[in-house]
């Protein structure tokens, strides 16, 4: 994978309600030369017409910016949160309404942000290590409290399992949901991003999911699913 050429500075609009915190921020970033910051705003309806006008590859707001509404930076934009707040309910939903990303300050690199956004214009949903491990430990604490998988962070289809289903194929709680994933038309990586797990962890599920279904493909497996194609097949495991 060629990535993006040395040349080519990767275009960044800064969002801090803060003068002080966006001045550090802007130059922190300014010194590396892949980044290129375009634009500073100090609220939400700034930030859109700063996003509107200069195209960046990405915005990077302060989860407490006044005024901020992700849907509607994301729908310009990526958007990766840049904040020092790491509690898990704040990094849930700043991801449940869109954000492509979710950054602690002062626990990673400039070198680590370059790479950081990135992986967003590929599409990933780059996390640092103390949030995605705050996230895991908050969906497992919910799971056992309420005795259900974790609550998904996508805007995915209502599940199609039935829990005759989830019986009938010997799932697990977090095998249906990973299918019920699979069924909603997700790939691997944005599954793993929903659940906050590794993509090969994901496979791993799939490959015990297939086998359990009697399906060597996706497209299999969902039919099954669904409860629209009856009996099994001699089934593989794929992970893809």
């Amino acid at each position: 994978m060629t990535g993006i050429p040395a040349q080519e500075a990767l275009r960044i609009v800064v969002a801090h309600g803060d003068p002080a915190a966006r001045a550090a921020l802007t130059a922190l970033l300014s010194g590396h030369p892949a980044l290129r910051i375009v634009a500073e705003t100090a609220d939400g309806p700034e930030t859109w017409e700063a996003a509107r006008h200069h195209h960046p590859d990405t915005i990077l707001p302060d989860v407490h910016l006044p005024g901020l509404d992700i849907p509607q930076l994301a729908g310009l934009a990526p958007v990766l949160m840049l904040t020092h707040t790491e509690e898990p309910e704040t990094a849930r939903e700043a991801l449940r309404r869109g954000a492509s990303g979710y950054l602690v300050q002062e626990d990673f690199t400039a070198a680590q942000l370059v790479a950081a956004v990135r992986e967003v214009k590929r599409g990933r949903t780059p996390l640092t290590p103390s949030v995605a491990t705050l996230l895991a430990q908050a969906n497992t604490e919910r799971a056992y409290r309420a005795g259900t998988s974790p609550e998904r962070l996508s805007q995915v289809q209502p599940p199609v399992a039935q829990s005759s289903y989830r019986s009938r194929f010997r799932l697990s709680r977090r095998e249906a949901e990973i299918m019920d994933l699979i069924a909603s038309g997700m790939n691997n990586q944005q599954i793993a991003a929903t659940c906050f797990i590794t993509e090969k962890t994901v496979k791993n599920h799939i490959n015990r999911i297939f086998a359990k279904l009697h399906s060597t493909n996706r497209a299999e497996a969902a039919a099954k699913w669904r409860g629209t194609q009856p009996g099994s097949h001699q089934g593989g495991a794929e992970g893809r």
